[in-house]
């Protein structure tokens, strides 16, 4: 019997979508961004965040001052009760697309083996 991959992929799309890790993040994302200052201070964090990983992943150096900054915003964001929970929230949704990619790549780890052994 021929597995249409596509459908499979969709199906656990759909999953995601309807699992409590998800309606949660969404409600805390929601929640955030009804939050004017919430939402003006995630967005900076998030702003600093990409700018960050845009220069590593060109090789360019970051300055301390930019790092000093993005701590700060990160010291800032934490106290937030709003954002931590935002945060953590994506930490966990994260963590389960991690396991989810795990189980999707076991036949290929079983084929070739897994690297880190």
């Amino acid at each position: 019997m021929a597995v249409n991959l596509y459908d499979t992929a969709y199906d656990l799309e759909q999953a995601l979508r309807q699992s409590e890790e998800y309606s949660r993040l969404k409600g805390l994302y929601d929640d955030v961004n009804a939050d004017e200052s919430a939402k003006r201070m995630f967005d900076n964090f998030r702003d600093i965040q990409i700018r960050l990983q845009q220069k590593q992943m060109n090789g360019e150096d970051i300055s301390q001052e930019e790092v000093e900054q993005a701590q700060k915003s990160v010291a800032l964001v934490q106290q937030h009760e709003k954002i931590s929970q935002l945060m953590e929230a994506e930490q966990r949704m994260s963590m389960l697309i991690a396991e989810l990619n795990k189980i999707i790549m076991k036949p290929l780890e079983e084929l070739y083996g897994n690297p880190e052994n």
